[in-house]
């Protein structure tokens, strides 16, 4: 089984206003919601591919009931835990000349929420796979992700973390199964700048060399690398395709990556799935389909030969 976990779900709230000006009453022309949160989105890309999964959280309020009913009527399994105190927050993304975000702040998180989590956790079973993605509530203990790994290093799980910085680096030292940072993120680690794909190479082996098995990097439109727990090295360029919303392209790539690994066990196809399923959110309003996908690594199959 699948698990994935997000600390602060969000209602996303996407509006178009044509001209947006500060200071007056200005019309949205388009509006979108769904629900939000990196663990969330890695749970729709999946159930859109055709995997079941767990998404496991805390929720809050009238915007947690939205978001719950939300994931209901696209499919995916929830066992989130209730928080008395607050509310599941709303993030507004503002689409005009610029793109602009305004992200709430969340619910009051207390011990007693986290020890239930754990008690969640210690379902799980040999051979599960465990997705920790995005950032920690200010409320909560910053070695939140190193903690949950620890607590569950007894396990054969297979673990995915997609955090930045220290709550991804204090994790490596329990062996998860796939990070993955952006070209960015990863030279945020290392305090140096990272735009071809060979350097991303060289850090990305370092990253391997303090434990992780896999690490996979995304760079945008520039494509993305993957260093495998095997020696292999892998490089592709990105799919051609009109950008129309970058939220979540990185989320795609780490459930098209598990989808296509739990598939066929073969890290290669693995990172044709997850480029391709990045690059089919990226190009699409909402979340990749299982169709869209297919599309896109029938025509780019050349990419990774």
């Amino acid at each position: 089984m699948i698990y994935t976990v997000t600390f602060n779900p969000s209602l996303d709230y996407i509006v178009t206003v044509k001209d947006f000006t500060c200071g007056v009453v200005n019309r949205t022309c388009d509006e979108i919601i769904y629900p939000g949160g990196k663990g969330i989105n890695v749970s729709m890309v999946l159930k859109n591919l055709g995997y079941e999964n767990t998404a496991l959280g805390f929720l809050s309020g009238f915007t947690g009931e939205k978001i719950q009913a939300l994931l209901k009527e696209k499919g995916v399994a929830t066992d989130f835990i209730p928080v008395e105190t607050g509310m599941s927050r709303i993030n507004v993304k503002l689409r005009s000349n610029e793109e602009t975000e305004i992200n709430g702040q969340g619910p009051k998180i207390e011990e007693k929420h986290i020890q239930e989590l754990y008690r969640k956790l210690d379902e799980l079973k040999d051979g599960d796979v465990l997705v920790l993605a995005g950032s920690i509530p200010d409320v909560m203990p910053g070695s939140m992700y190193m903690d949950i790994m620890k607590h569950l290093s007894d396990r054969k799980l297979k673990i995915v973390v997609d955090a930045t910085k220290d709550l991804l680096v204090n994790v490596l030292e329990y062996h998860p199964f796939l990070i993955k940072p952006n070209n960015h993120e990863l030279g945020e680690i290392f305090n140096v700048t990272l735009e071809k794909k060979d350097e991303v190479v060289e850090y990305a082996k370092r990253l391997q060399g303090k434990g992780a098995r896999n690490v996979l990097v995304s760079m945008a439109g520039e494509g993305a690398v993957l260093v495998t727990e095997n020696g292999e090295v892998y490089k592709a360029d990105a799919p051609k395709g009109i950008l129309k919303n970058s939220v979540g392209a990185g989320d795609s790539m780490v459930a098209g990556f598990l989808a296509g690994y739990l598939e066929k066990e073969n890290y290669k196809d693995a990172f044709a799935m997850g480029v391709c399923t990045g690059s089919a959110s990226a190009f699409s309003e909402e979340l990749a389909t299982k169709e869209e996908v297919a599309a896109l690594l029938e025509k780019n199959k050349y990419l990774f030969e």
